[in-house]
């Protein structure tokens, strides 16, 4: 391991979350296990953390994260911290791994605390008569309100993303995750409603989001509805695109 940075709340468990790493692939629990990306559960000392192995990178990027850009672990870690300073919730970051070879980047991992959340975003998209959708998704719209005003860019903003805690009493606490493409810039109206298009709005979820945004912003609903609107049916017919012609090609 080359760099190895540590939230000092957690320097305490250096050794052992070290460890953790060096076993990431015969130890811990799979949460993920995708093409990209992996992510495993490791319990320590009675909590529960999780960590990210990154894809490793081509010989072109393993150069960039070496000498040029920040890896996506060190970004996650970053940005963690600076969601968190500004009151906007994310796991707790516990550090971040680099193993580089003298030509690149070589492999990463972004170890952040375990959030036991009740459910994400995604149930509100396929459940119509989830429970107290329309609340939560009132909810989820001050949230993401929050976000632009701190001028936080969340680029993935996806249904996956956003992990739900009900407290039972009508609040509900929303964190982000895979906050490794994330931009800090000021957010124009058209800016703030491209920013939900990953989100997969149906017409009537649009027109909750659109109302609650007018009533806690200085934005108009017909202004707030029709950038939404437009972003979000732009978004649905790209990716409808790209899966027609994924199935083109598969068929010849």
């Amino acid at each position: 391991m080359n760099q190895i940075h540590f939230n000092p709340q957690y320097i305490h468990l250096e050794e052992k979350l070290v460890e953790m790493i060096k076993n990431f692939d015969s130890q811990g629990e799979y949460v993920t296990k995708g093409a990209r990306n992996t992510i495993k559960k490791f319990i320590v000392e009675g909590q529960t953390f999780n960590v990210k192995s990154f894809r490793k990178p081509g010989a072109f990027n393993a150069f960039v994260y070496k000498f040029i850009r920040p890896t996506k672990a060190k970004r996650s870690f970053d940005y963690a911290k600076k969601l968190l300073s500004l009151d906007i919730l994310t796991p707790n970051p516990v550090a971040y791994i680099e193993a580089s070879s003298l030509l690149g980047l070589k492999e990463s991992y972004y170890v952040s605390l375990n959030v036991d959340y009740d459910f994400d975003f995604r149930h509100l998209i396929h459940n119509p008569l989830f429970k107290n959708r329309i609340e939560i998704l009132k909810k989820f719209t001050d949230f993401t309100y929050k976000l632009h005003e701190n001028k936080v860019n969340f680029l993935d903003h996806s249904p996956g993303n956003t992990l739900i805690i009900d407290h039972k009493n009508g609040n509900y606490d929303f964190y982000l995750i895979d906050l490794n493409r994330l931009k800090f810039e000021a957010l124009s109206l058209p800016k703030r409603m491209e920013n939900l298009k990953r989100l997969w709005l149906s017409k009537q979820m649009i027109q909750i989001v659109a109302q609650r945004y007018a009533e806690i912003s200085t934005y108009s609903y017909d202004s707030v509805y029709h950038n939404l609107l437009k972003s979000s049916n732009a978004f649905k017919l790209k990716i409808r695109k790209k899966e027609h012609l994924k199935r083109k090609l598969k068929n010849k």
